[in-house]
């Protein structure tokens, strides 16, 4: 973990991260239309964009807490939490599980820690520090 000054605040935002996203993965999903049909058509493949952008966020959000040398420990804890919500979804009746969420996933880690190599890692340092100036 990078040298945080609020390190446990951190940690403990990321865990309620972690449970909110477990919990919106699980609701029942919601439909604004009564014909669901229509509102899947123009919704196709809506969900694996959810997954990825969720992902992505993710990964973004603990790139700024670690080293970039810890990037492959961030992408194999995320990618087991993508794998945790799947099983998940499919012991409940009114989700399905599927491998396609799992690809998802997988793309939006790549390219949020990629994001993160690219300079938006340790974002977590400048807000720090932007704090303590105030």
């Amino acid at each position: 973990m990078l040298p945080l000054r609020y390190a446990g605040r951190w940690q403990t935002a990321s865990l309620a991260i972690l449970f909110l996203v477990l919990c919106a993965t699980l609701m029942p999903a919601v439909w604004l239309w009564e014909d669901r049909g229509q509102a899947l058509t123009w919704f196709k493949g809506i969900d694996k964009w959810l997954h990825g952008l969720t992902f992505l966020a993710l990964s973004l959000w603990f790139s700024g807490l670690y080293r970039s040398n810890a990037y492959w420990r961030i992408a194999v804890g995320l990618l087991a939490f993508g794998l945790i919500i799947e099983l998940c979804q499919r012991l409940v009746g009114y989700r399905t599980a599927e491998w396609l969420d799992v690809g998802a996933d997988a793309a939006g880690i790549v390219v949020g820690l990629a994001m993160g190599a690219a300079g938006f890692g340790g974002w977590c340092l400048r807000v720090e520090k932007w704090l303590t100036n105030r």
